[in-house]
């Protein structure tokens, strides 16, 4: 899973899969879902994030792996 932000358009997209989207549904204002051909859920985007999600602190539980963090 990926988490990207985008300053310069305020969107933060929420990668969940490493499959191609080829469908989306809006499901609130500027919250859309993307799907893959099987119709699994392979993505949000979310636009105006900043005001939608609490983009400060990042706290992941019960999650192992590896976590990375990449300057933008």
């Amino acid at each position: 899973m990926k988490l990207a932000y985008y300053a310069n358009t305020d969107s933060l997209y929420i990668d969940l899969s490493e499959q191609t989207s080829v469908s989306s549904r809006e499901i609130s204002e500027g919250v859309v879902l993307d799907y893959d051909a099987a119709g699994q859920l392979v993505g949000i985007d979310i636009d105006n994030a900043s005001h939608k999600v609490q983009l400060q602190r990042l706290i992941l539980t019960g999650m192992d792996g590896l976590i990375e963090q990449r300057a933008s």
